[in-house]
């Protein structure tokens, strides 16, 4: 596949609509695009590509999906299906409500190219410079550039979020189907550890 680097299209006015409609006070994506714009450029991904064949999809949105795609832990079928089907996703990638977006087979493809040319770093180098644009980094700074190191501690964080929200799920079905037994055995501070979303509140900062 080739690829030539294009301009980033405006958001449809009628996609700005519908989602400004649906979430009147955004959400993540939302804010991420209202904030940060796209943050990728397709330049950014030119020399993973070659000069002659087939269009390839538009890089940056590749990145911008691929960035989506592990905040949620998706799968590439999942994340190819939430392209088509997510409102807030398509504010985020300048996308038409009625886009069909793309087979989930391309983001196995962008993320080989990736790898090929050990062009991983990009994703985070581009964040790093957006940032010392906007002047929340500090050029001479000690801000970490590790990617590896980065993505490791976002995982983490993403699994104990799972698994607050496991238990939270369960205490919640055990209230309904055994609630006499439940109430002997719930502690003090469960229903304020457990009563509201992993994400409605910080997790401990440290390791233990």
């Amino acid at each position: 596949m080739s690829m030539k680097p294009q301009p980033i299209p405006e958001i449809p006015s009628e996609t700005i609509r519908v989602v400004r409609a649906v979430f009147p006070k955004g959400n993540i994506y939302t804010h991420l695009r209202d904030t940060l714009g796209t943050i990728y450029q397709d330049e950014l991904f030119a020399d993973l590509y070659p000069d002659l064949g087939q269009p390839a999809y538009a890089p940056w949105r590749l990145a911008l999906v691929t960035v989506f795609q592990f905040m949620e832990n998706l799968t590439d079928r999942q994340a190819a299906d939430a392209v088509r089907s997510r409102l807030d996703w398509k504010f985020a990638l300048s996308l038409e409500l009625t886009d069909p977006g793309f087979d989930h087979t391309v983001l196995s493809e962008f993320r080989t190219r990736l790898v090929a040319l050990t062009a991983e770093e990009r994703f985070l180098e581009a964040v790093l410079d957006l940032c010392k644009e906007r002047g929340w980094l500090k050029e001479r700074g000690r801000q970490r550039t590790d990617s590896t190191l980065v993505l490791a501690k976002i995982r983490a964080l993403n699994r104990a979020e799972c698994v607050v929200e496991t238990l939270r799920h369960t205490l919640n079905f055990l209230a309904v189907v055994a609630p006499d037994w439940l109430r002997n055995q719930v502690q003090p501070d469960w229903l304020e550890r457990y009563g509201h979303r992993a994400e409605e509140y910080r997790l401990p900062s440290g390791t233990d």
